[in-house]
């Protein structure tokens, strides 16, 4: 929480502090009458913060995904469902790795590595929640390449969709 300050508290010079040893400590610097203050004894004030900084206008977006669990939304040979990906995953299947491991946030090297399609689909099948096992992750990636990419890819667009709301709070500096 912050405060704003609106009073500084003023110096009271008083000629003997509540304690001997306090009094001690300042009697080189209390004047014997008001009038012999002298600016090289205690340093002036120049700039005295009267309020905080301003607060300003504070922007929160909260994302929620919405759909967890259960199966694959696509079956594995339902490549007509999103020509596009089927055309990427026929002909240029490293291409729609590439894109695959960047929109699951990975880097784009990624694809480059042995076995990473299949860690990128435990990956996928981890995070959302999909039943399966490692072993038909496998087999699937193994045996069929280009249709468990379009798959993946499939699966990835569509959990991806997510609803942002912007909160923006206005605070008075006054």
């Amino acid at each position: 929480m912050e405060q704003t300050v609106t009073q500084q508290p003023r110096l009271s010079l008083s000629k003997r502090p509540s304690s001997d040893f306090q009094y001690q400590e300042m009697a080189e610097f209390i004047p014997e009458n008001e009038d012999s203050w002298r600016s090289e004894v205690i340093p002036a004030v120049s700039d005295l913060v009267l309020t905080q900084p301003g607060l300003g206008v504070t922007t929160t977006t909260v994302t929620t995904i919405t759909q967890t669990g259960g199966d694959w939304s696509t079956g594995l040979f339902d490549i007509c469902s999103e020509r596009n990906i089927g055309i990427l995953g026929a002909l240029v299947p490293c291409c729609l790795d590439l894109s695959l491991a960047h929109q699951f946030g990975e880097s784009f090297c990624l694809p480059l590595l042995p076995g990473s399609t299949f860690a990128l689909r435990v990956g996928i099948r981890e995070r959302y929640k999909i039943q399966g096992n490692v072993c038909d992750d496998w087999l699937t990636v193994c045996c069929c390449y280009p249709l468990a990419l379009c798959q993946m890819k499939r699966e990835m667009t569509k959990r991806m969709k997510t609803k942002s709301y912007h909160v923006i709070t206005a605070l008075d500096c006054s």
